[in-house]
């Protein structure tokens, strides 16, 4: 395989899910001490998302809270209920290009705004015939990283 023109980072998320998001808050706020940041409500995504935070600064890592809108319509962001998780990308639009030529299969919807402001798409979890590479059951959102985060990163690898 010819050299990848990007890098994973680390973790920027992961979105956990149910049908009655105050139940997530209890576990992750209430018990274990997330801090609440922001909410999130989507007609097209099917989602009422609440973003907690642990850490600080540009390592911060959400855990979005999500429940569905209509528990009956799509996508199903109930299930599974870890809906996905989210990778910090140093540079999203050559990674989706690479990716796309050596095979794998993205959600639809492309390269878009996510829920915090940064720029995004989603590895499919599901490989297909034309794309053979897929999430494997996973549903992976490449989240392009801001200067600060990709610093901060540089400085981690750095200093460790």
């Amino acid at each position: 395989m010819d050299k990848r023109p990007f890098k994973v980072l680390g973790i920027q998320q992961i979105a956990v899910s149910g049908l009655d998001k105050n139940r997530l808050r209890r576990l992750w706020v209430d018990t274990l001490g997330l801090t609440l940041s922001s909410n999130y409500r989507s007609v097209s995504e099917n989602v009422d998302e609440d973003i907690a935070a642990v850490g600080t600064g540009p390592l911060t890592v959400e855990v979005d809270l999500m429940q569905p809108l209509d528990p009956d319509g799509k996508p199903r962001v109930q299930t599974p209920p870890l809906n996905h998780v989210g990778l910090w990308i140093d540079d999203l639009p050559e990674a989706v290009k690479w990716l796309q030529a050596h095979g794998v299969r993205f959600a639809p919807g492309g390269i878009r705004k996510g829920a915090s402001g940064f720029d995004i798409c989603f590895i499919h979890p599901k490989a297909s015939e034309e794309s053979p590479i897929g999430g494997e059951g996973v549903l992976i959102e490449l989240v392009q990283a801001p200067p600060e985060v990709c610093a901060a990163f540089e400085r981690l690898a750095r200093d460790y």
